[in-house]
């Protein structure tokens, strides 16, 4: 029986030790997969073991992590919310698509929709922070069919694979994603 947050191509579904934990790891350890993110392999074991087991233990309430998996209950990558703040209603978001035969495929923003649903219809939050590193040309697209919009740039603000790049900072309303959801789709679904 299928449970979580679906949406047209995947589901956003709580991590699990034993069903997501071999990919995470290869996943963070590979150095074409991790391109764009703000860590660098290699990751040890043990750190991935340690992060991994607060993901999933449920006691950091402020950071809320998924695993996405297509329909057909494939493990593609990882969705995340950080820094949650019910008072002031906004958090951050970032995800991976690990496995790279899914990349270019539309996987990754219907993962982002899926979250975008999560984040208001059922945390209620207002906005939803992200960023790309410049260069970083598909995440910014999969960004910007979501609703994101750009709102500021941090001038070389990250070194990354020998050069400090630029931070682009974006931000989702909920009305700006409202506004981007497809016609003859739904916002979400539970």
């Amino acid at each position: 029986m299928a449970f979580g947050f679906e949406g047209n191509q995947v589901r956003l579904v709580p991590l699990e030790h034993d069903r997501h934990f071999e990919n995470c790891l290869r996943w963070i350890n590979d150095p074409e997969v991790t391109e764009w993110l703000l860590i660098d392999p290699p990751m040890a074991r043990l750190a991935e073991e340690e992060w991994f087991r607060r993901a999933c233990s449920g006691e950091d309430r402020a950071n809320q992590h998924f695993a996405i998996e297509t329909l057909e209950g494939v493990h593609i990558g990882t969705s995340g919310l950080h820094g949650i703040d019910h008072k002031n209603g906004f958090c951050s978001t970032g995800s991976l698509i690990g496995d790279r035969s899914y990349w270019g495929k539309g996987y990754g923003t219907d993962a982002a929709r899926v979250r975008a649903y999560y984040i208001f219809e059922v945390l209620g939050l207002r906005m939803a922070f992200s960023g790309v590193i410049e260069g970083n040309e598909a995440s910014l697209r999969m960004q910007a069919k979501v609703g994101y919009d750009i709102y500021g740039r941090a001038p070389a603000q990250y070194w990354k694979r020998g050069a400090y790049r630029d931070h682009i900072l974006t931000v989702l309303t909920r009305q700006r994603w409202l506004e981007c959801i497809p016609s003859g789709q739904s916002a979400g679904s539970g």
